[in-house]
């Protein structure tokens, strides 16, 4: 009795990933570091990249330092206690939100233990009300709403306080985690790969599956489900409008390409909140324990990577004209057709094999039980959801073009610049081409993304199914791509 307790609440232990504490190390600190990076590097003051980084022979600290507006306090201008406290208030009222508005009581999946868990989700009603307050004060104020001029005023020190964030709740879940008895009632657990017993380590992957904490006057809330859909997502959208703020004040005006940028992504995002239940599916919540990983990447990765072409577009504006606005929004379309038919597929075959819209699928009886479908979306290829989730970043980085920019003083006179309110004048120069790296990195990182993510379910799958999965990648080769990978 006291070993299967025991079991219960220690999992089986996985192998490393990610390179193991190296990784996580190079993770959990290299990537905070890429952010500023990327944040200084391609900048409104000097150009994207700043004029030194294309002459790395004159290159001198002291003028990079003025040319990507590095703070005249050093390393403490990078924080600000009022853009903090913003924030924090942001945070929190999230969770008002959270808790005063209506919400769907859903159970779910049922954990190593036996036990299911209720989520409460109301993130559309929550977020869509903040976009109406955000929307109401715009119309008043304009351009000039407080909001977007205090985000682009303080945009670095708002970024320093969402990885202060990331590592303080990262920290608080994993001191937590050691709480975790066997047989408690509560249904807390350790995820499978996150009790390594490197400390390092099992702070970034994550030691307890689903971490909650009780809030005075809030209530409960399960902090890796919340922070996936609500903070960093939310801000994803504010950071998109901010720009967009920011080009009109720049120009007197706001181009189609910022503009499809921002809806589609919006978009993008409101499907994920419509469809709030199917995030209780993911590897995210089902399989993966909450730390520094997923803290930093809901909380600072999402929002301040994701939209970096819209902030490169708020200083170096670009036409997509009819015939582009068309192509751009065509391939949204496919790819969002294949990511939400495929995944709608999965789903109605999941909870109605009946039903007559996949009744028809032919599957695997495996010996856990489970179904997998070797016919319709998943019989083209194991993750063509991915497919379409990765055809769906390449509009939202082709708007900006041969991207880069170098920002000149009034009165230069370059050929064909754009001309901001104060006079600068901003024009491609030596710069062009350059500014990909920064706006096309999204395709590249996303691709990797899942392809790491994809051989990580792999992985899981062999041990859950065993040969039944091999027999099941006899039948569906391709992984991702048909014909190709």
């Amino acid at each position: 009795m006291a070993k299967s307790k025991a079991a219960a609440a220690a999992p089986a232990q996985h192998g490393y990933e990610f390179f193991g504490p190296p990784g996580a190390f190079g993770i959990s600190f290299g990537l905070p570091i890429l952010v500023y990076v990327f944040t200084f590097a391609c900048n409104d003051l000097s150009g994207c990249p700043a004029p030194s980084l294309l002459s790395p022979k004159t290159l001198s600290l002291d003028r990079l330092k003025v040319e990507v507006g590095w703070p005249k306090e050093g390393i403490f201008g990078l924080a600000s206690w009022e853009a903090t406290a913003a924030v924090l208030a942001y945070y929190l009222a999230n969770l008002i939100l959270y808790r005063v508005l209506p919400a769907a009581e859903v159970d779910g999946t049922v954990l190593a233990s036996g036990g299911r868990l209720k989520y409460r989700f109301n993130t559309l009603y929550s977020n869509t009300f903040t976009l109406a307050a955000l929307a109401a004060g715009t119309f008043a104020k304009g351009a000039e709403f407080p909001v977007w001029t205090f985000i682009d005023q303080h945009y670095v020190q708002i970024l320093t306080a969402n990885i202060g964030i990331s590592y303080a709740i990262s920290t608080f879940v994993y001191v937590r985690s050691f709480s975790v008895k066997a047989g408690n009632k509560q249904n807390r657990e350790l995820a499978a790969g996150g009790h390594s017993g490197n400390l390092l380590y099992d702070w970034f992957i994550g030691r307890e599956l689903n971490p909650r904490v009780t809030i005075p006057l809030i209530g409960e809330v399960d902090i890796k489900e919340w922070c996936e859909l609500r903070p960093g997502m939310m801000g994803w959208i504010i950071l998109n409008c901010a720009w967009c703020a920011r080009q009109y004040r720049n120009f007197g005006s706001v181009t189609d390409s910022i503009v499809c940028i921002t809806v589609v992504q919006a978009l993008y995002i409101f499907d994920s909140w419509w469809n709030e239940p199917a995030i209780l599916t993911t590897m995210d919540i089902t399989t993966d324990g909450f730390g520094m990983m997923l803290a930093f990447g809901d909380l600072v990765w999402v929002p301040f990577v994701y939209s970096m072409q819209t902030r490169y577009l708020s200083v170096h504006p670009r036409s997509l004209g009819p015939l582009g606005l068309v192509a751009t929004l065509s391939l949204i379309g496919l790819g969002f057709y294949i990511f939400r038919s495929a995944n709608s597929q999965k789903n109605t075959f999941r909870t109605n094999p009946n039903d007559p819209a996949v009744a028809h699928l032919k599957y695997i009886q495996t010996k856990t039980g489970s179904k997998l479908l070797t016919t319709g979306w998943w019989g083209v290829a194991r993750h063509i959801n991915y497919l379409g989730d990765w055809i769906q970043s390449w509009p939202y980085s082709l708007p900006t073009g041969l991207a880069g920019y170098q920002i000149l003083t009034a009165g230069t006179g370059a050929e064909g610049a754009y001309v901001m309110r104060d006079g600068r004048e901003v024009t491609p120069g030596s710069a062009k081409g350059w500014g990909m790296l920064f706006t096309y990195f999204y395709i590249v990182y996303f691709a990797v993304l899942l392809i790491h993510r994809d051989r990580r379910d792999d992985e899981k799958c062999h041990r859950k199914y065993g040969a039944d999965w091999e027999k099941y990648k006899k039948e569906v080769r391709w992984r991702i791509v048909p014909g190709i990978y």
